[in-house]
């Protein structure tokens, strides 16, 4: 069965080093660079293969450049291979977005960019997304590969159907705060049985964290996880339990979501660009019916990830070389219309690449809504301990959700949970 993007997002969220799994390359083997090799670690998705492609021919010159596709828990193998001989180290490292911050703290082992040629590109990309990948004594270990700017997706059909604006100027403007999204799910259930406003609390959660300027341990390594931030995501989004207007789709379970989809009895969708692609795979035959409109949720980012050199790797001037061509401007709109990647480069935005109508989205140019809340996004800190700990407020929220719980008992063990957890990796 095949994981929709947020799915992995969620999933890896929660993870820690584990068992690393093989690498899919050229020969199978993933193994270390060849003399004249230049080895290259991404997940699927994670780079666009047309761009890759054309790198290899580029650099054929000066090196082999061998990208490798790692399947499986990436993380873990990048963990393992720094850990080891500097053979089985390869030059050029994909990191995830929810796994920078897990990174930082061994900035070591990774070169630092500002001392091979990022400061002279850094204006080309939005500030907060280098400032991800800053360790504490200002060393620079990720170029950024996309971002996930958000947004909220909605079927304009069921919008029109239950009485509510339908352009996406005008949803804005109509469900411009929480209390007007929630108040537009009642008027859309009450006319439209059957129909639900949001996959489930979760969601709306992890959304609400990533509009503050707060996660769960800020940057004096102190828990706020039970913080007045916090306590006001989690109200919001028990709010869509208690209003009725949840489909209550367990976290982990994708093919509930995607049967809601391709059923149309699902009205909204809170997430980030890369969101539109699951919403395409999910329901194809739902083209035309799905918009795009800043509403509530913009101004957030949820995922987006880097490329690293890590400190072992051959030819750090080489390696760095390709990434940042790779990871150009140009290219970063070639990788948004290849394989979905939102560019962290503002003026891409303006590209034909991604001002292309799209017909799923009604021939909406979706960018102009993406752009403006990419523009909008800030810098929230990410310590190494974040994500484990907001697994288990989701985890806790989810059972609020379902019934296996109180609202009161779920946010206490939450607290008392994520304080425990938080305080077994370091947190004061």
């Amino acid at each position: 069965m095949s994981l929709s993007r947020r799915q992995v997002l969620s999933l890896a969220a929660g993870l820690v080093a584990s068992t690393a799994t093989g690498a899919c390359d050229g020969d199978g083997s993933g193994a270390a660079a060849g003399a004249d090799e230049t080895v290259l670690w991404y997940w699927p998705g994670g780079l666009s293969d047309a761009v890759l492609a054309d790198a290899v021919k580029r650099f054929a010159p000066r090196t082999t450049l061998k990208p490798v596709l790692i399947e499986g828990d990436f993380r873990a193998r990048l963990t393992e291979a720094l850990a080891g001989p500097a053979e089985g180290v390869p030059s050029i490292a994909g990191i995830k977005g929810e796994e920078i911050a897990s990174f930082l703290p061994r900035a070591d082992l990774f070169t630092d960019l500002h001392r091979v040629g990022a400061d002279e590109v850094a204006g080309q990309y939005l500030p907060w997304k280098w400032q991800q990948a800053s360790a504490p004594d200002n060393r620079l270990i990720g170029f950024p590969i996309d971002i996930g700017p958000t947004a909220m997706f909605y079927r304009a059909d069921l919008f029109e159907r239950a009485g509510l604006p339908v352009e996406p100027g005008e949803v804005t403007a109509r469900l411009g705060t929480w209390n007007d999204y929630f108040e537009a799910g009642i008027e859309i259930t009450r006319a439209l049985p059957g129909v639900k406003l949001l996959r489930n609390a979760p969601e709306l959660f992890t959304i609400v964290i990533c509009q503050g300027t707060k996660r769960f341990i800020d940057e004096a390594n102190h828990f706020v996880g039970d913080g007045a931030h916090v306590r006001a995501a989690w109200d919001t989004a028990a709010r869509l339990v208690g209003t009725g207007v949840s489909a209550g789709i367990p976290v982990e379970d994708d093919a509930a979501w995607k049967a809601r989809l391709r059923d149309g009895t699902l009205a909204t969708e809170l997430g980030a660009a890369w969101l539109g692609y699951d919403i395409k795979t999910a329901a194809p035959d739902a083209a035309g019916d799905w918009r795009v409109a800043s509403g509530p949720a913009a101004g957030a980012n949820y995922g987006g990830s880097f490329l690293s050199l890590p400190v072992n790797g051959k030819d750090p001037a080489v390696a760095y070389e390709i990434m940042a061509w790779i990871l150009s401007p140009e290219n970063q709109a070639r990788a948004f219309t290849d394989a979905a990647l939102f560019p962290a480069a503002p003026a891409t935005y303006t590209m034909a690449a991604l001002r292309e109508p799209d017909a799923y989205f009604g021939g909406q140019i979706t960018v102009e809504v993406f752009g403006d809340s990419a523009q909008r996004a800030h810098r929230v800190y990410e310590a190494p301990a974040d994500a484990d700990v907001q697994r288990i407020y989701v985890r806790e929220l989810a059972a609020f959700e379902r019934g296996a719980k109180t609202e009161t008992e779920a946010w206490r063990d939450a607290v008392a949970e994520g304080r425990r957890l938080a305080a077994s990796l370091g947190v004061n």
